[in-house]
């Protein structure tokens, strides 16, 4: 297992096939279009090509595992690299002093302080603070004010309803579908390609990121705020009482009144709900 962990850091570092890599200056990676999971690809309704925030909490919490694993011995400083990460990402993602920029947009090649960060209000931020690469618990609590925005019960919007400065164009046979200035789109419903793929991550609610705000929320505030935190996490039963008994749908629209679409019965979204129940003492 070690020999794996050692080579994803490796090629994460050196670059892999499909073109994803580490930027030396920053410590921060690269990720090609739709590597994410807000991958819809046809029409392009989430671009994100340079630097997406979840990438880079992904890989600061990979590199603090291979600094458990190998200390200071190795091919590499893990530990000063994830210390780069963190430093990195307050300096290139947080915005205005209010939340983290969802993604530092950039063409392979180009670094990450070269990239342009946009100013969609997303949720993929709340990784940064559960998997500890913002520590500072006065800048959590600006994230999660700002994320509270997203929240509706059980599910957290993926875009906020509000104007952006960086225009989202959702772009399909050369026609443009939606307003890039105001991208919001809040019901999931209509043809696939003109109507739900480009609502499928700019404002559809998704349940799988929800237990995360719950989990970033307890451990900002400490063990006093847990009952608060299982309170927002318990309006996810709330979902397995309607649709598919005892399952948790894959979306919901963002707008009111939240109808369950999408899957309705989403792995990731129970498990997620499960593990964070556990963790908060539910």
């Amino acid at each position: 297992m070690n020999e794996v962990l050692h080579s994803i850091g490796h090629f994460m570092i050196n670059g892999t096939h499909n073109g994803v890599k580490m930027d030396p200056e920053s410590g921060l990676i690269f990720s090609p279009a739709h590597f994410t999971w807000m991958d819809t690809d046809f029409p392009a309704g989430t671009p994100r090509e340079g630097y997406p925030i979840e990438i880079q909490a992904l890989w600061h919490s990979a590199l603090n595992l291979l600094t458990r694993l190998d200390g200071k011995k190795g091919e590499y400083d893990w530990s000063g690299l994830a210390t780069r990460v963190r430093s990195a990402i307050m300096d290139l993602f947080w915005l205005d002093g209010k939340y983290l920029s969802d993604c530092l947009h950039a063409e392979p090649g180009r670094s990450a302080k070269e990239a342009s960060p946009d100013d969609a209000l997303r949720p993929n931020q709340l990784l940064a603070i559960t998997l500890g690469a913002v520590p500072d618990p006065l800048i959590c609590r600006q994230i999660l004010a700002s994320c509270s925005e997203l929240l509706v019960p059980g599910a957290i919007r993926s875009l906020a309803d509000r104007p952006v400065k960086m225009p989202i164009s959702i772009v399909h046979n050369g026609r443009v579908l939606n307003n890039p200035q105001k991208p919001y789109w809040g019901k999931y419903t209509g043809d696939e390609d003109m109507r739900r793929k480009p609502a499928y991550h700019n404002g559809t609610a998704w349940t799988w990121p929800f237990p995360s705000y719950c989990e970033a929320w307890a451990q900002t505030y400490g063990d006093a705020s847990r009952k608060t935190a299982l309170s927002w996490l318990s309006s996810g039963v709330e979902l397995m009482n309607k649709g598919c008994l005892g399952q948790v749908p894959e979306i919901l629209d963002g707008d009111f009144p939240h109808t369950q679409r999408g899957c309705d019965a989403q792995a990731w979204g129970v498990s997620e709900l499960l593990r964070v129940w556990k963790k908060l003492g539910g």
